[in-house]
């Protein structure tokens, strides 16, 4: 991989793994444009990218890791346990999915939910404006909901904002919630790869790694800072049209 790849996948990683659009598909139909082979190097490469936006997320919410916000990382575990339980005792099946077809759809099938969604959504009755608010009945919906997520292209981000927004909590706070709970479903998927795959990383070019880690930091970083004030003015409606024209393109595309 040449630096300028390892910079573009730096900033796609960095630009959607908070944002309901699916950080993984757009990696892998990235990587297919770039025409790079989804090898044991590139997946090695993609793992130590998520693991930088999870230091962006650390770093851009600090306040929330204290011991007086022990109750929230424990709704935040409930909610981690139902993606964490399913992924591992079906890790094989789902990585059989990965492909540009069902990311497409899933883009497609993503974007009409989020047109619902906004659809029926209540300003007036979204009264959850606070992560520490959330109910453990909420964290544990929120969790049921980021399950979806394990398909190709459904959006981590996506599943567990649009869950947040069904069960009562305002815009802002479903998608503060989201990214707190990507840590620890980050933390296990990265935590696992490394162990699985922990050769892999000696072949990797040093200098490349380096520029897609802090790409991805830095990118991440200011992605979640932007996307908290798009939500000040805005709905999800842009980002259900952008899935479904995505997933459509993609599929003529290939097709």
């Amino acid at each position: 991989m040449g630096f300028l790849e390892a910079f573009i996948l730096g900033v796609v990683e960095g630009l959607t793994e908070f944002l309901p659009v699916s950080s993984t598909g757009h990696l892998i139909v990235t990587s297919h444009f770039l025409n790079l082979e989804q090898s044991a190097q590139i997946k090695a490469f993609e793992i130590i990218i998520q693991f930088s936006a999870i230091l962006a997320v650390l770093f851009a919410y600090k306040e929330h890791f204290s011991f007086k916000k022990i109750i929230l990382w424990q709704k935040i575990f409930v909610s981690f346990l139902p993606i964490g339980i399913i992924g591992f005792l079906f890790a094989s099946f789902i990585k059989n999915l990965f492909s540009v077809n069902i990311v497409a759809w899933a883009f497609i099938i993503g974007g009409v939910v989020f047109l619902i969604t906004e659809k029926f959504y209540k300003e007036k009755e979204h009264f959850v404006n606070e992560v520490d608010k959330i109910s453990w009945k909420q964290a544990i919906f929120i969790g049921l909901a980021q399950v979806l997520a394990l398909i190709p292209g459904a959006s981590r981000a996506g599943a567990t904002i649009v869950g947040a927004l069904w069960v009562g909590l305002d815009r802002k706070t479903s998608a503060r919630f989201s990214f707190l709970l990507a840590i620890p479903v980050m933390i296990a998927v990265t935590g696992y790869d490394l162990v699985k795959h922990h050769d892999k990383f000696l072949g990797n070019d040093m200098f490349a790694l380096m520029i897609g880690f802090i790409t991805s930091f830095i990118v991440a970083y200011f992605s979640m800072r932007a996307f908290m004030v798009f939500l000040e003015h805005f709905t999800f409606v842009f980002f259900g049209i952008y899935r479904i024209i995505l997933g459509v393109v993609l599929l003529l595309f290939f097709i």
